[in-house]
C-alpha cells in the first residue's frame, strides 16, 4: 500500500504543478502577446523500488514526473487598434528590448513614449531598434511604421525595429513581464510588423478552464484513493490488534 501511496503522491504533485500553469494562463488571457503554456509528463521507473508479488519486468514500480513545459507559439488574434504605437508581429519573430539583465524578447507591441521621449514597452523597457534605443523629440507626430519595422515621423526616419526570430523558439525561457530569455536570435525571414493592431493572448478561455476541472476531478481521485488507502491500513491494524489480545 505504501507503494501505491507514493505513486499517487507523485501523480498529485505532477497535477499541482499543471494546476498552476492552467491557472496562469487563465490570469494572463488578457495580456497582450502572452503564449500558453503546458506541461509534459513521462513514466519514471524507480530504479530501486520494486514490488515483490511480481516477477521479473512487472516488479519496476513507474512514477509520474512532470519533465518539461512546452510553449504555445501559436499566434494569437489581432485587434485593431488605430494606434500608432500599438505593433503587432505576423509571423514568428519578437521584438528586442533592453532591460537592466540585457536585451529581452516579446511579442507585445503596445508601446508608449516615455517622458525623455524613448519608445518604451508596457513595463518602461526600452524598445530596441537595430542601432539601439528609438528616440522621439517633443514636436515629432505622424508616426509611422512599415510592415519592416522601418519607423518614421514629422522628422524624418528614426531608425527600424530590431525584429528577431529563433531557430528553436522553445529554448527560450519565460521570464515575467511578459519577456523572454536566451535562444540565439536570428535574422527574421517570415515576421511583418502591423501598425495600429495588438495580438490577443493565445490562451483559450473554455479549453483552460476544462483543463482546470479535469485536472481538479484528477487531483481528488488520487487524494480518495489515498485516504481509502488509509483506512484499509488503520482496519488491518485493528484486526491485527484484537488477535494479538
Amino acid at each position: 500500500m505504501e507503494n501505491a501511496q507514493l505513486i499517487g503522491l507523485s501523480r498529485q504533485m505532477a497535477l499541482q504543478r499543471q494546476m498552476d500553469m492552467v491557472a496562469n494562463n487563465i490570469a494572463n488571457i488578457n495580456t497582450t502577446g502572452f503564449k500558453a503554456e503546458q506541461v509534459l509528463y513521462e513514466e519514471y521507473k524507480m530504479p530501486v523500488a520494486a514490488h515483490g508479488d511480481f516477477a521479473g519486468q512487472d516488479r519496476t514500480l513507474s512514477y509520474v514526473q512532470d519533465w518539461a513545459t512546452v510553449q504555445d507559439f501559436a499566434a494569437g488574434a489581432m485587434v485593431q487598434t488605430d494606434s500608432p504605437l500599438d505593433v503587432a508581429i505576423s509571423g514568428d519573430g519578437f521584438f528586442a528590448v533592453q532591460t537592466p539583465g540585457g536585451d529581452r524578447w516579446s511579442r507585445s507591441g503596445a508601446f508608449q513614449i516615455d517622458n525623455t521621449g524613448v519608445l518604451v514597452d508596457s513595463s518602461g523597457n526600452p524598445v530596441l531598434g537595430e542601432g539601439g534605443q528609438i528616440q522621439f523629440g517633443p514636436e515629432e507626430s505622424d508616426i509611422k511604421i512599415s510592415s519592416d519595422g522601418t519607423i518614421s515621423s514629422s522628422a524624418g526616419d528614426k531608425g527600424k525595429l530590431r525584429i528577431v526570430e529563433f531557430a528553436d523558439p522553445q529554448a527560450l525561457t519565460r521570464e515575467g513581464n511578459n519577456l523572454m530569455s536566451g535562444g540565439t536570435p536570428i535574422a527574421p525571414t517570415n515576421s511583418r510588423v502591423l501598425q495600429g493592431f495588438t495580438e490577443k493572448s493565445n490562451v483559450s478561455g473554455v479549453a483552460e478552464m476544462a483543463e482546470m476541472i479535469r485536472v481538479t476531478r484528477a487531483y481528488e481521485s488520487i487524494a480518495s484513493l489515498g485516504q481509502k488507502q488509509d483506512d484499509m491500513r488503520r482496519d488491518a491494524i485493528k484486526r491485527l490488534g484484537s488477535m494479538n489480545a
